[in-house]
């Protein structure tokens, strides 16, 4: 059974991991690519999603809000950006200490998706929160600080596959690259790609709010789905390595 859903990730992976490959000798562009994998991590991709919602919705009502967009995808380069110097900084201290910690990371990632999978069916509902401080609801409504830092709270949500491809993949690039530390700035634009595609063929087709809520529909329907996969891949994934 493992080597089954072993062999359907890699069949989905491997045109882009390829395509990787080939511009490994153009550090920049790997890291464009790892950006474009990373958009179809669960944590990037309901951030995505949620963006598209918020950003398309306000389409239908005024113009595309192209300026609340761009902040959005700003505050995501500037989390890559930041995580990214402070590797670059430390260079191959920071490696060397990674990688004694790297087994430890791997045997964690079943139980991680087991639990992010529990979370996405609802079968654990979480009835408290943590909030660092609360920014008043007027700063943050259609404010422009408010979708930037929106863009900065969605990145900051660490799920195990962007973690992998941003510490385990991009970093050695970074590390080993003269100009590595504008390569997490360019893996944050991969990133973006899908959001600004969405959002631009909201606007070009007209798509109305119907189709929006239906989106939302379909989302909830696919957040149960991957939810299912991730519970099962965490529990083929912890029987393997534990």
């Amino acid at each position: 059974m493992y080597q089954f859903f072993s062999d359907i990730s890699n069949f989905l992976s491997e045109p882009f991991f390829k395509l990787m490959n080939q511009w490994e000798g153009i550090p920049i562009l790997s890291a464009f690519i790892l950006g474009l994998i990373g958009a179809l991590a669960p944590c990037q991709f309901t951030g995505n999603l949620g963006a598209i919602t918020i950003y398309g919705t306000r389409s239908f009502q005024n113009n595309i809000p192209w300026v609340h967009i761009l902040l959005f995808i700003l505050g995501k380069i500037v989390v890559f950006s930041g995580l990214g110097l402070v590797v670059w900084l430390m260079g191959n201290e920071f490696q060397s200490n990674l990688t004694l910690v790297i087994p430890y990371i791997r045997k964690a990632i079943g139980p991680m998706l087991i639990l992010i999978g529990l979370f996405m069916i609802d079968l654990i509902k979480v009835r408290w929160t943590f909030n660092m401080g609360k920014i008043p609801e007027r700063y943050l409504k259609d404010s422009k600080l408010g979708s930037f830092l929106m863009g900065v709270s969605f990145t900051l949500a660490f799920c195990p596959t962007m973690f992998i491809l941003f510490f385990m993949t991009l970093m050695p690039v970074v590390l080993s690259t003269s100009y590595g530390a504008v390569l997490p700035s360019v893996f944050g634009i991969g990133t973006s790609i899908p959001l600004l595609i969405a959002i631009f063929l909201i606007w070009y087709f007209e798509l109305g709010g119907a189709l929006v809520k239906r989106g939302r529909k379909v989302g909830h329907v696919v957040q149960r789905v991957a939810g299912w996969l991730l519970l099962i891949l965490g529990i083929l994934d912890t029987l393997t390595y534990w």
